[in-house]
């Protein structure tokens, strides 16, 4: 158990100050973009702007990146299977982040060493929607930090306090 973690997390996939602005310091900023090559002067204003605003931020899927450019932390995708990162020299505050979907996916996340796993979907219907009985069932199969994932809403967000988990993340919440 990670005694660091934030209680929220958003997605964002470019700099955004006047979203970002409204963020509380219990927000974490997980920079992803997978459709284009990385913009490391824009993750670099990014990280320059949560350090003044208190904010951890987080890279996906470039572990060498955010270790290099001193972040809080790397996000590990569902589907990056990798072990690499495990051979790096990691600062002791430094935060691994996974996520999954099934069963499968958390015992690789477990053996990735991440903090804490982000599961989805918990409300959101799409391809990886679990709903909440099935969320709480492989909520219960690890014993990581489990983080809840996937069409969470002001509407919704009550349920959450009911499940006993380490925090939520999303996109649109934050908007």
């Amino acid at each position: 158990m990670h005694r660091n973690l934030p209680r929220q997390y958003y997605f964002i996939e470019k700099f955004n100050k006047k979203i970002l602005e409204n963020q509380s310091t219990e927000t974490a900023i997980i920079y992803r973009n997978y459709s284009k090559n990385i913009n490391k002067p824009e993750i670099l204003k990014i990280r320059e702007f949560c350090k003044k605003n208190k904010l951890k931020i987080f890279l996906s899927n470039n572990f060498k990146l955010a270790l290099k450019l001193n972040l809080d932390g790397a996000y590990i995708p569902s589907f990056n299977n990798s072990f690499n990162h495990l051979s790096f020299n990691i600062k002791k505050n430094f935060i691994i982040l996974g996520s999954a979907h099934s069963l499968k996916e958390i015992r690789m996340k477990e053996l990735q060493k991440v903090d804490a796993i982000f599961l989805s979907s918990i409300f959101k219907k799409n391809k990886n929607y679990l709903g909440l009985f099935k969320f709480l069932n492989l909520k219960s199969l690890s014993t990581k930090d489990i983080i809840a994932l996937g069409g969470i809403s002001q509407n919704n967000k009550k349920k959450l306090n009911m499940i006993n988990i380490c925090g939520f993340a999303g996109i649109s919440y934050f908007k």
